[in-house]
């Protein structure tokens, strides 16, 4: 139990802070994205990030773009685990200030930009309760006690203090050069710097199971059952000796009524060697069909499952001691960029973009770790998997912008690790992907005026995980996403954008197997997103 309680809480931080986009990666870069969903084909400031090879567009001159985003995620899991106390689990995600910016300078046929977002995480993580994997372990204590209500101890319920914060931020530094090869075609290089931190900081403490209606400290609790159960072993292990001498006479093949017809042994010897045994639980008429050297065989047996027992229950209050961890895990990858735009009329662009595959090493710093799970100085991998992004922009007039914008990320190129709940089941399971992921959008704006215009949007996505990816701390699910919001051009330098989203996922149900209970259940995982983005470009035209 010791290495299964918190290793969910690291996973989990991870996955909690990935707002739009694919398993691993942010796309929500820019308040145009959100108050329009689709800028895979855009022109504007932030195509740094959806569209780099659309800059040689722009006018000559230097353009600057500040934008922050306010984002709240919930994520709910119904866990139907017949022994926890309450199956349903809500871990709050909050990203007061999700930052982002973008410079260009654009100047004849070529442009050299520059971008700063965080391409992944962004945000920390309170779960109160932990998850239903901090706590199936906790619960299985109650059952794992039934047998104490022999001795009196009747053990009914449990509790247990869960906490964990993280956070996770894979910050982008983007650099490149895009360069007009021919009239309406240009292309992109660049490369992304990702410097990537995860903290996290959890504990489990207090961890109590309710005796004869009374909480008490389980630590506690089961040193001292255990302590009696090895005192029970005393006499019984007294008893085996005392029955030697009468073995050693020769009449260790005799039952107790023999010897007692025989004058051997008194009948309240005999009663009191036979109580002992229907004391600890066996039938009377048992007792009396077995020899002596049966009877000693089975006070032997039962002072040496007594003293078993007793060492497990006092080895178990150890694994159920208060346990903290606090580490950081950093690293740096490098992420590779290339891109086409072609605008075959006036009112038609197509852009192209794809980001390679991004190794990534995470070194643990690590300050507590009393379960053992983030050796200090041990790296883990964290690859990003490849992004094809395709965006066309169509202008039928001047009070009507459209965009279709398409994403396909290839998960399956990348090892997405073990599903952690298979591993408090002691199982190994590789967390599958059966397609890669995709997203499509759709962005109307509609021009009111030369200042002012509004937006709206709509994007689908769906994950293309397999069942064996799924698991209360780390899963993904098909959505629908609207938004809405406006552009303010204040001057001709200065402009204003503001965008609103909301994300709706569909429940994923996934089936788990508990080999203790020997019984299948289920849990429903289900998310929610709101997003709030504002941000304001200058340019300075030549």
């Amino acid at each position: 139990m010791r290495k299964t309680l918190l290793v969910t809480l690291v996973i989990s931080a991870m996955a909690l802070t990935t707002y739009a986009g694919g398993l691993l990666t942010n796309t929500n870069q820019s308040a145009q994205f959100v108050r329009m969903l689709s800028r895979n084909a855009s022109t504007q400031i932030d195509a740094v990030y959806f569209n780099p090879a659309g800059l040689t567009m722009m006018e000559d001159g230097w353009h600057f773009s500040l934008q922050n985003q306010t984002i709240f995620q919930d994520k709910t899991v119904n866990s139907q685990f017949p022994l926890l106390n309450d199956g349903k689990y809500v871990g709050e995600v909050k990203a007061p200030i999700f930052p982002s910016a973008f410079a260009v300078y654009k100047k004849d046929n070529y442009a050299l930009s520059f971008g700063f977002g965080p391409n992944g995480g962004g945000g920390s993580a309170t779960f109160d309760r932990g998850l239903p994997s901090f706590e199936i372990p906790i619960s299985k204590v109650v059952p794992s006690l039934s047998g104490l209500a022999a001795l009196g101890y009747n053990v009914s319920n449990y509790d247990a203090d869960l906490y964990f914060d993280g956070s996770s931020v894979f910050y982008g530094f983007q650099a490149g050069l895009t360069y007009e090869l021919a009239v309406n075609f240009s292309v992109y290089g660049g490369v992304r710097i990702l410097p990537s931190k995860n903290t996290y900081a959890g504990s489990i403490e207090n961890i109590q199971v309710r005796v004869n209606g009374d909480f008490i400290n389980a630590g506690q609790f089961m040193t001292m059952a255990g302590n009696t159960l090895k005192g029970l072993a005393v006499p019984l292990q007294g008893a085996a000796t005392q029955l030697q001498p009468v073995i050693d006479g020769g009449a260790g093949n005799y039952n107790l009524a023999t010897l007692v017809a025989a004058g051997q042994m008194s009948q309240a010897q005999a009663d009191m060697i036979k109580g002992g045994l229907v004391q600890v639980g066996m039938q009377p008429a048992a007792v009396d069909a077995m020899s002596v050297a049966q009877i000693q065989g089975a006070y032997s047996g039962y002072a040496a499952g007594f003293i078993n027992q007793g060492n497990q229950l006092i080895g178990g209050a150890a694994q159920l001691g208060d346990k903290q961890v606090e580490t950081e895990q950093t690293g740096t990858g490098f992420t590779p960029i290339f891109g086409f735009n072609y605008a075959p009329t006036d009112n038609l662009n197509i852009g192209v973009k794809y980001e390679y595959k991004t190794a990534l090493k995470l070194k643990n710093s690590t300050k507590v770790d009393d379960l053992g799970l983030f050796p200090d100085g041990r790296s883990s991998n964290s690859d990003i998997p490849s992004i094809l992004a395709v965006g066309v922009g169509y202008k039928p007039s001047k009070f009507i912008e459209t965009q279709l914008s398409y994403n396909l990320y290839f998960d399956k190129g990348v090892s997405w690790g073990e599903n952690v709940r298979e591993k408090v089941y002691k199982r190994d399971v590789q967390r599958g992907i059966d397609k890669n992921y995709w997203e499509l959008a759709l962005g109307l704006q509609f021009n009111f005026s030369d200042k002012f215009s509004a937006s709206i949007g709509g994007l689908t996505s769906n994950p293309g995980i397999a069942d064996s990816y799924q698991s209360d701390f780390s899963y993904s699910n098909p959505s629908v996403t609207g938004a809405f919001g406006i552009e303010w051009r204040i001057t001709d330098q200065l402009t204003f954008d503001a965008g609103f989203l909301n994300t709706f996922y569909k429940d994923a149900e996934v089936s788990f197997n508990d080999p203790d209970l020997n019984a299948s259940y289920k849990e429903v995982l289900g998310k929610t997103t709101l997003d709030l983005g504002f941000g304001l470009t200058y340019s300075i035209f030549r």
